[in-house]
């Protein structure tokens, strides 16, 4: 059983509802992580942008951040990491793309999980394999390959 501490720093209008989250980390991690605890934290755009800088040197606001939890030698506990999603990001990326609202966070949370799990996309490689298993995912969710370009 996934759990998921849901933290919520922005406006509360529009939002997933917390058995979204649930889903959608649950669809992410089970195979991996069946026990895994995961925070997401719900934030602005100064956050996000801060937090992109801190930690990233980019010096603007992103959909999703990844931090996973390295826990010390010997030490076993179920916390995966934390996602740090802003709202007013993943909002402006779905008119952008002409995406379906809710289908857009469930990929941001897919996205962001897998990279807590380890995979990541920064060669051409590993951004293959990563979007590949992103698609299956969202598949069992009837959500549509996020990355077709006729979407449009």
């Amino acid at each position: 059983m996934i759990t998921l501490d849901l933290q919520i720093a922005c406006e509360n209008k529009n939002l997933p509802t917390q058995s979204d989250f649930e889903l959608w980390l649950q669809t992410a991690v089970n195979d991996e992580k069946p026990n895994a605890e995961v925070t997401i934290r719900l934030v602005e755009i100064t956050e996000s942008q801060q937090l992109n800088l801190e930690y990233r040197g980019k010096d603007k606001p992103t959909n999703v951040l990844s931090f996973e939890f390295d826990a010390p030698p010997m030490i076993e506990i179920p916390l995966l990491g934390d996602l740090i999603i802003c709202k007013q990001v993943i909002e402006a990326e779905a008119i952008e793309q002409n995406k379906p609202l809710l289908h857009h966070w469930a990929h941001m949370v897919i996205h962001g999980s897998l990279h807590l799990l380890g995979f990541d996309h920064i060669d051409e490689d590993q951004a293959l394999v990563m979007e590949s298993l992103e698609k299956k995912l969202l598949a069992k969710l009837a959500i549509d390959d996020p990355y077709r370009d006729d979407l449009d």
